[in-house]
């Protein structure tokens, strides 16, 4: 069996740390300079986050229960874990795939797209629009991963 040396281990945690600490930095700072606020597409974001982390932590609890075989305690674990694995997956398909522009990322994007597709957008606003967009499609992106990542979580 081959050990990891400290040296590499300490760089791979360096490493992936930064590139964590750096993409939500991002979403910080497009917040932060977004036109139509921040909150709308940030708060989404760190709420499936934060449910990735409950769902871990539940599946975590009802393995160590499975574990010790205590089944006649499983239920405390096992009902929120699905009522919270429901919900967020409920929640991130609305995100993801609401045809209202002012729920779904995409059908926000979409709407954005027709508007300056059409000539509707002021020139002064072009570039905002066109970072709303992108931010929008990357935002779907991002709630789908941690949605795949909860499903894994719980499965």
């Amino acid at each position: 069996m081959e050990t990891v040396c400290a040296d590499e281990l300490d760089a791979s945690v360096v490493i992936s740390s930064a590139l964590v600490v750096a993409g939500w930095g991002y979403f910080l700072y497009q917040g932060v300079i977004d036109p139509f606020g921040g909150i709308n597409s940030l708060w989404p974001l760190f709420g499936i986050a934060n449910q990735l982390l409950a769902a871990v932590a539940l599946v975590v609890a009802t393995t160590v229960l499975l574990k010790m075989g205590r089944l006649k305690w499983i239920w405390v674990t096992l009902l929120p874990m699905v009522w919270l694995i429901s919900i967020t997956m409920t929640a991130s398909w609305q995100k993801i795939f609401s045809m209202n522009a002012r729920i779904g990322f995409l059908s926000g994007a979409n709407a954005l797209a027709a508007q300056l597709a059409a000539g509707k957008v002021p020139a002064a606003k072009i570039v905002e629009i066109q970072r709303t967009i992108f931010n929008l499609r990357l935002d779907a992106v991002v709630t789908a991963v941690l949605a795949v990542m909860i499903f894994g979580a719980g499965v």
